[in-house]
This record gives structure tokens, C-alpha cells and sequence, in this order.
């Protein structure tokens, strides 16, 4: 018999939901790059195939179907939370081996396209467990969980490995050392999604909602239904300004963000800062990720006083020009903590207020009677842009240097702006 709704509380399921939502997320795009960089990958290899990872979020609108035609929401948030476990275990069942590289971005790519899907099962879920009133009273908690959950990811796992890594290096050699901290991190990671799904197992709601939308359509009516999605999708006004604006908003991001912790760890005779894996769990993933919530705060409430028109280019010089930071560090190469850390909190609070417009702007492009499957179609050619332009940053970076690397992203801030100059704000 199915569990009534309102006898849990929301407050037992929704913080744990989406900050299992936000962990595998951060460690695909993120942690990867740290874990690659620190196995001696090239940064031109880091770049392509971490950036391929982006793409179950792109196609993700093409299968988002399946997980309303197949089985409960609830069916595939606890399915896929032990399908990412079983990945992460695999990425530390790797590292030891022989080609760590080639075998644990296999399981990256698990990791990723089980994300992806647990990421449509989390959303749909939230709106059917909860009613309107209640879906915006826990907005704001899940995306505080959400970042919690990047900030753990990001940061203080990052200095765990590090942590690990210096004192697996007093006994054994920098590259065994780093094969144990990594691994145990990994096995640590799958430990906790072993936990959330046992968790989410019992705890997750069973809203009669859920249980009939696995039986209201027949695939042929969902086929017919997408089909005629995406059509009104391309039929929108001024859709090729609206896409072309969505992809090239971050063109100049999308490069950087690939760069960036392989830039804080490379050795400074290569042109990097030479930091710890711990400096950098701290510094790029803590106090940068606070900075970008702060800033994506601030976005917010500003956003909602005045509104878009007012603030899209204000946001847009916000997003782009901080990125200077990063050609002051590679010139200067300080080894200052503080200069470095406030370097890099300056440029992700700039990426945080700036990244605001580009999420609402979507959000009043969707409306309209299929507003959720249209945002869906928004993020996936968000995430085109951050995938294409990321796959040449690393190549591109190897063949200029840090210096010239840092001078070509201040040039590819110029789409940006460009852009801006011509979508429609209608509000």
C-alpha cells in the first residue's frame, strides 16, 4: 500500500535527495579533472574527455520520456543512487590497476549518464510529492543542498585526497600515494551513495501521482507528445538569437573552468601556481563555491527588484571580466594563499551573479503550456556550450601556455557580449 505523502515530512527527504542530486555532478566535471591531472594525464586529454562527459546532460530532454513512461520517479532515483555507487566503486576499483585513465572514465561515463537520469527522476519527483505552496517553500533548502553538495564534492573531498596523498608519501612514492588517497576517496564516495539509497529506500515518499503517471500514457501518446515538444520548441520567436545566446553566454567558462585546477597544480617551471591537492580542494572548491553562491544570492535578489533588462549587461560584464584573474595569476604566479584565494573568490562570485541572467532568461524563454520540457531543451544546449569549447582548451592551452591561454579567454569573452546586444527580454 502506498505511503501516504503528508504523513513524512519533506524536511526527512529533500535535503539528501538533491544533495545526492549535486555530488556525482561535481565529481564528473570537477573532481575528474583534479584526479586526472594528479595521474599525470595531459591537460589536452583532461579537456576532451572530461568535457565528452557533458553530453548525457545534453541529450538528456531525448530520453527524459522514458523515466515517465518507465517504472515510478521513485523507482529511478533509488535505482540510479545505487547504479552511481557501483560506478564510484568501479573508478577506485581502477586506480591501482593498469590505464587507470582509460578504465575509470568508463566508469565516468556510468557515473555521468546515471546522474543525468537521477537528475530528471529527483525533479519530476519534487513536483509530484509536493504541492505548489510547498514546491516553493523548499526551493531555496534544495539548492542549498545542492551547493552543500559541491562544496563537499569539490572541496572537502578534494582535501581529504590530499590529506591522504601527504601522508601516503612519507612511506611510499608520489605515485603510488596518490593511486591509495584516491582510491580510499572513491571508495569513501561510494560508501555514501551505498548509505543515501539504503536511506531513500525506506524514507523516499510513494505519492499516488507517481504511481499513476507510470501508467497514463501509452509510448505511442509520448512519442506523439515529444514529437510535438520539440516543434512549438523551434517555432518560438526569435529562437535562433535565444540559442545562439544560450550557447555563447559562457563560451569564454566553458574553457576556463577545464583549465583552471590544472592550472593550480602544475609546477610553476610549466607556468602554474604549484599549489597542494588539499590548497586546491580548499581554495577552488570551498571558499570559491562559497563565493559562487553568494554571488548567485546576490543575483537573485537584484534580479527580482529590477528585474533582467535592467541587469543583463551589468550580469554579463560580471560573468566575463573577473576572468582577468586568472592572466594576473599566471603572470604574477604568486604563492601567496590569501592573493590566490581572493583571486579566485572574485572570479567565481563575478561567474555566480552573472550566471543568474542566463538561468532566468531561460526560464522566460520556456514559458508557456510546455514550460518543463522546454527548460529541459534550454540546459541541454547550455550544456552543448560548455561541452564544445571545452574540448579544445586543453590542447589549446598545451600548444600557447598558461600566459597566451588566459590572453585567448579574455578575447572569447567578446561572444558574449555580442550575444547579449541581441536577445529580446520580454518581462
Amino acid at each position: 500500500m502506498a505511503t501516504n505523502t503528508s504523513a513524512r515530512s519533506p524536511w526527512s527527504w529533500i535535503p539528501t535527495l538533491y544533495f545526492a542530486e549535486g555530488l556525482p555532478y561535481v565529481v564528473v566535471m570537477t573532481v575528474a579533472v583534479i584526479l586526472f591531472k594528479k595521474l599525470g594525464i595531459s591537460n589536452t586529454d583532461i579537456a576532451l574527455y572530461t568535457s565528452w562527459l557533458y553530453l548525457p546532460w545534453v541529450i538528456k530532454p531525448v530520453w527524459s520520456p522514458l523515466v515517465d513512461i518507465l517504472k515510478s520517479k521513485r523507482w529511478w532515483i533509488v535505482s540510479m543512487q545505487i547504479l552511481i555507487g557501483g560506478a564510484l566503486a568501479g573508478v577506485a576499483l581502477c586506480l591501482p590497476g593498469p590505464q587507470p585513465f582509460r578504465y575509470c572514465l568508463a566508469f565516468m561515463w556510468l557515473l555521468a549518464f546515471s546522474s543525468a537520469t537521477h537528475d530528471i527522476a529527483a525533479d519530476g519527483f519534487y513536483m509530484l510529492a509536493l504541492d505548489e505552496k510547498k514546491q516553493a517553500y523548499f526551493v531555496g533548502i534544495r539548492n542549498t543542498f545542492y551547493r552543500l553538495a559541491v562544496i563537499a564534492g569539490q572541496g572537502l573531498l578534494v582535501m581529504f585526497a590530499g590529506i591522504l596523498e601527504k601522508r601516503f608519501s612519507l612511506r611510499l612514492g608520489e605515485a603510488q600515494a596518490i593511486s591509495q588517497s584516491w582510491t580510499l576517496t572513491f571508495y569513501l564516495l561510494a560508501f555514501i551513495f551505498c548509505l543515501l539509497f539504503a536511506y531513500h529506500h525506506f524514507v523516499l515518499p510513494r505519492p499516488s501521482k507517481d504511481r499513476e503517471n507510470t501508467k497514463a500514457n501509452t509510448p505511442k501518446q509520448v512519442i506523439i507528445a515529444f514529437a510535438e515538444t520539440f516543434i512549438e520548441f523551434f517555432r518560438k520567436k526569435h529562437i535562433i538569437s535565444a540559442l545562439t545566446f544560450i550557447f555563447f553566454y559562457r563560451f569564454a567558462e566553458a574553457q576556463l573552468v577545464k583549465i583552471a585546477s590544472p592550472f593550480l597544480l602544475d609546477k610553476k617551471i610549466a607556468g602554474g601556481l604549484e599549489l597542494e591537492t588539499w590548497e586546491v580542494g580548499m581554495i577552488y572548491g570551498t571558499i570559491g563555491v562559497i563565493a559562487l553562491t553568494t554571488g548567485g544570492i546576490i543575483g537573485g535578489i537584484v534580479m527580482a527588484r529590477n528585474g533582467l533588462k535592467h541587469w543583463i549587461w551589468r550580469m554579463t560584464a560580471a560573468m566575463n571580466i573577473p576572468n582577468a584573474v586568472y592572466l594576473f595569476l599566471a603572470i604574477v604566479q604568486p604563492s601567496d594563499m590569501l592573493l590566490i584565494s581572493s583571486c579566485v573568490a572574485v572570479e567565481q562570485l563575478g561567474y555566480g551573479f552573472g550566471f543568474t541572467s542566463l538561468t532566468f532568461y531561460m526560464m522566460l524563454f520556456s514559458a508557456g503550456k510546455h514550460q518543463t520540457a522546454h527548460y529541459a531543451l534550454c540546459t541541454g544546449f547550455m550544456a552543448l556550450g560548455m561541452m564544445l569549447p571545452g574540448m579544445i582548451s586543453g590542447w589549446l592551452q598545451e600548444h600557447i601556455g598558461y600566459q597566451l591561454f588566459f590572453v585567448w579567454i579574455m578575447l572569447c569573452t567578446i561572444p558574449s557580449f555580442i550575444v547579449t546586444k541581441y536577445i529580446r527580454v520580454e518581462e
